[in-house]
């Protein structure tokens, strides 16, 4: 059963949906989206859905809020597979996006986590999600 809310949540999915897929660079990346794309998608999703909890400058909950952790400056972000993990299954108050955001969107926000408030610059690819899916047991996305 999903968290309360989640309705919203899907809502703000389907409004990042079409969010920088026009490229403004060279092509550099699978599905021929350029890096500049990824990181803008990345940068909406996370305004659209993950700000709501984490906050702007993703410190986390604060009050009423304490257990939301903070994704900045947090050393589990180094792990690829942790982060992909937790968006693709969920954890406590936090719901599963892997069936409202596509696998290239969960990549782009993960790595916008991973470089904006990290510092950890390698970006986590829609190919690692899809495996992560897949393990899951869950559908991969047709992107």
């Amino acid at each position: 059963m999903r968290p309360a809310g989640f309705a919203a949540l899907a809502g703000a999915a389907g409004a990042v949906m079409g969010v920088a897929t026009a490229s403004t660079s060279a092509q550099d990346s699978a599905g021929n989206v350029s890096s500049v794309a990824i990181a803008e998608e990345g940068a909406g999703v996370y305004v659209q859905i993950c700000q709501a909890c984490h906050m702007a400058d993703a410190r986390g909950g604060a009050g009423a809020g304490t257990g939301i952790p903070a994704l900045a400056d947090n050393p589990r972000m180094a792990d690829k597979d942790y982060a992909i993990e937790i968006m693709i299954k969920g954890r406590g108050g936090m719901p599963w996006f892997s069936d409202i955001l596509s696998s290239r969107q969960i990549a782009a926000v993960l790595t916008h986590i991973r470089t904006n408030f990290n510092d950890y610059e390698e970006p986590i690819t829609a190919l690692e999600v899809d495996r992560a899916i897949a393990l899951a047991g869950g559908p991969v996305s047709d992107e």
